[in-house]
């Protein structure tokens, strides 16, 4: 809620629900069009579909045009980053992606795009932590302790799944092997909606997932969560312990989505699509989807947003070299 909190603050600042429609309307004529397309580099199913779908829907009919989710998943996410970076900036075309996109440019040697510079940031919409799941059918665990005694008893025996080799999913992965010793076998996939479809069904043993994903998967009992990678408790999933409690105090992860405009794109347009996501963001039909989930409710500031993707540049760059975990 604070990240909502001062996104208001910051459009009354600017005087955005005044004047920002008329801005955009004399800037570039007819704005918006009767379609805006939003790019996520990520299979449908996935969590990023989870937050996204919901709130363009929302922010289409403020806007009275009908906003599009076209899913174009690989290689963790830059597959289609990369293409969104190569996009027209009229305002047509956004992209919606996730933390994994201020991890790749530590993980992949060569990106023909940059997400600092080819995309401009306007906010986050939502974050969840990360959580521990199993599949109680592949793994006759009920703690961590038994996880990483499990583990430890069968070396490269287990398994894990991840929307995609350097995602915050496999990287959260490897620093729970780091922390706890132990060694397990990553098994990535084009996103984590294929990655949860394995795992419900039994091909895989386990995933470092984000509660958007496992959520409801949790709460049908399909799957079980070990732990959140948080220092306090979900009032959503309270009898799920953190981290700290089970004993890895550093293994606190969060997985956040945020929309971008592509470079160019006029300021008077990325200016009122923020202020339509900090309208939706204010309705109680959105806020409770996002606390069913339990992300943190999005909306932080363009420049709050901009931090954000500097700092978890500078954090997962530590964690890949740590690793080890490099591709060309």
């Amino acid at each position: 809620m604070r990240s909502l909190l001062a996104l208001r603050r910051h459009m009354l600042k600017m005087g955005l629900a005044a004047s920002v429609a008329p801005a955009a309307a004399r800037a570039q004529g007819k704005w918006p069009p009767a379609s805006i397309t939003w790019i996520n580099p990520f299979p449908a199913g996935g969590g990023t579909d989870v937050f996204a779908r919901p709130l363009a829907a929302q922010v289409g009919e403020q806007l009275g045009c009908q906003i599009v989710i076209d899913n174009r998943g690989g290689a963790g996410g830059t597959v289609g980053a990369s293409q969104a970076a190569k996009m027209k900036p009229d305002g047509s075309v956004f992209f919606v992606g996730a933390v994994h996109h201020a991890i790749a440019p530590s993980v992949y040697k060569q990106l023909d795009y940059d997400i600092e510079k080819d995309f401009v940031p306007i906010t986050m919409i939502a974050s969840v932590p990360q959580v521990i799941s199993i599949n109680p059918n592949r793994l006759p665990v009920k703690t961590v302790a038994e996880l990483i005694a499990h583990v430890r008893a069968n070396p490269g025996k287990v398994n894990f799944a991840s929307s995609g080799i350097g995602t915050a999913h496999h990287l959260s992965g490897e620093l729970f092997k780091m922390e706890t010793r132990t060694e397990m076998t990553h098994v990535p996939y084009r996103g984590a909606g294929p990655a949860m479809q394995d795992l419900l069904a039994g091909n895989v043993d386990m995933m470092f997932d984000a509660m958007g994903t496992s959520a409801s998967q949790i709460r049908a009992g399909r799957l079980v969560g070990l732990a959140l990678a948080t220092p306090a408790r979900s009032a959503e999933f309270p009898d799920i312990p953190t981290s700290t409690e089970v004993g890895l105090p550093y293994w606190i992860v969060s997985t956040w989505y945020g929309l971008w405009a592509i470079k160019g794109t006029p300021q008077p347009i990325v200016d009122r699509m923020y202020a339509e996501i900090a309208k939706a963001m204010s309705l109680p039909k959105l806020q409770t989807i996002w606390k069913e989930q339990a992300a943190e409710l999005g909306g932080e500031t363009p420049a709050q947003f901009t931090r954000r993707i500097r700092t978890e540049i500078e954090k997962w760059q530590k964690v890949v070299d740590a690793a080890g975990v490099k591709l060309d």
